[in-house]
């Protein structure tokens, strides 16, 4: 019987050390966009706004990211917890992040690298605070009066559960006209709502922004999010937060409508492959589990809610992390994000601030993990630009933990997830003969590899070693001169 082991007793530390250096960036040309199809997302969770411009230049442009996911950008309520943001007080952009001259500043250095800016968007409620306050930028609010913008007949009071909160995901009224953990609804049938709403999404869409990401867009009607697409000054990118709940009545299809929508089932099912099944049965993964039509979906391995929930990889499994990130890259299913994050010990738990909260320039050290920038993460954004329109072909797989696939003509990657080494055997990549990086273990710039080197013969094969927990990758677009 093949069993699952304890990775973290028989973890190479020389296999960890190479899947999570930091990949090398080489320096951009002036003003020079990156060219070819960039659709991979990386979520910089709780960057501050000169922290996200000096990333686009730097890593996120030359390493081939398409867009970036930055973190609620209007003015929320005081504290120092990681959920300040998803509770706003008003829609003046002005926050713990930075200013507005900050954001518009990010927003203009990042289209100039060739990046796209995603606004993660709160617009399903305002504050949970049961007493009145100030907000970040001095803006005074209580439960219900928002002066200026909203007071209590603009907000949903369903009268159940003695404090309106939602206690029966079952019951599609109650997930969409009542509270989520005390925060107080936003009622989006309203026509002066969905106007204030659409008022501040057009804010945004005027400094520059190209998307959204709709947080809690379970808990308004589809019909609700169209009709503020509708008054929306142009077209955006749109991904929509809808968490699939088994035999729920409001499920993640109905509001594919809308634009893309957030496939969370996909990281929790991949978390379950890497630790207690077999890689083996990801041969067909996708659509065929029952997922979300590909065109349709974003997927991620976690994101800022999933990796303080459980059940998915994140930072803290290491290798097993990058390789499932490896996978989610090279694997032609929705549209990849990357999850680039801070270390937490506790639940709560907020990035790395100064003494009065305000978040402080990530350094990818002090307590910022940037996974982004791990090699295997980062160099893999290169293989999924590289292979994008290309078929799956040649998979192999040896029942258990060790998978092989290509991507029709352009690329390859094989996944040992055994405790042991694979050695003595050759893989079948399809690929033109020649020199190629290893991008798993290597940066590759100007033509040549700063790692191991694959060679693949003329009828396509190439001989490799595979290490426990480890990988091989080589595509089209690092092949050596």
């Amino acid at each position: 019987m093949h069993r699952r082991r304890c990775r973290s007793a028989i973890l190479a530390l020389g296999v960890l050390a190479s899947l999570l250096v930091p990949t090398t960036v080489a320096a951009p040309p002036a003003a020079a966009a990156p060219s070819g199809a960039r659709n991979v997302i990386v979520q910089l969770f709780e960057w501050n706004w000169p922290s996200v411009a000096s990333e686009c230049t730097n890593v996120l442009g030359p390493k081939g990211y398409g867009y970036v996911q930055v973190s609620p950008p209007q003015e929320h309520v005081r504290g120092n917890q990681w959920w300040l943001a998803y509770q706003p007080v008003s829609y003046r952009i002005e926050s713990r992040k930075g200013t507005r001259a900050q954001f518009q500043s990010m927003v203009n250095t990042c289209h100039a690298a060739g990046v796209k800016v995603i606004v993660d968007a709160v617009i399903n409620h305002m504050s949970g605070q049961d007493t009145p306050g100030t907000g970040w930028a001095g803006s005074s609010y209580s439960h219900y009066d928002y002066p200026g913008i909203y007071q209590t007949q603009d907000f949903h009071h369903c009268g159940r559960n003695g404090g309106d909160d939602i206690a029966n995901y079952n019951d599609r009224y109650e997930v969409q006209n009542c509270e989520l953990v005390n925060l107080s609804d936003l009622k989006t049938e309203s026509d002066y709502v969905r106007s204030k709403i659409a008022a501040y999404l057009n804010d945004l869409l005027a400094l520059g922004v190209d998307g959204f990401r709709l947080d809690a867009s379970k808990h308004m009607p589809a019909a609700d999010i169209a009709a503020i697409k509708g008054k929306l000054s142009r077209s955006a990118y749109l991904v929509q937060e809808v968490i699939y709940g088994a035999g729920e009545p409001i499920g993640p299809g109905e509001y594919t409508g809308n634009g893309d929508v957030h496939e969370f089932r996909y990281g929790k099912d991949l978390a379950r492959m890497f630790n207690n099944e077999r890689l083996a049965y990801l041969r067909n993964f996708g659509e065929a589990w029952g997922y979300l039509p590909s065109g349709s979906a974003e997927v991620f391995v976690d994101n800022h809610d999933t990796q303080r929930d459980g059940n998915v990889l994140t930072y803290r499994d290491g290798a097993a992390y990058a390789l499932a990130n490896a996978f989610m890259l090279a694997w032609p299913y929705g549209a990849p994000t990357v999850m680039s994050s801070y270390t937490f010990s506790s639940r709560d738990q907020g990035p790395p601030s100064d003494a009065n909260n305000k978040t402080l320039n990530t350094t990818c050290y002090s307590g910022w993990q940037c996974e982004h920038r791990w090699r295997v993460v980062a160099n893999m954004v290169g293989f999924h630009n590289a292979t994008q329109g290309a078929a799956v072909a040649n998979w192999y797989d040896n029942g258990y933990q060790h998978i092989a696939f290509s991507r029709a003509g352009k690329g390859y990657l094989t996944i040992n997830d055994e405790g042991s080494a694979i050695t003595g055997r050759s893989y079948y990549a399809g690929l033109p003969a020649g020199r190629y990086c290893d991008v798993i273990h290597g940066d590759y710039a100007n033509g040549s590899c700063s790692g191991p080197v694959i060679t693949v013969d003329a009828n396509g094969w190439f001989a490799a070693n595979i290490p426990a927990h480890d990988a091989v990758a080589i595509h089209v677009g690092a092949r050596l001169s």
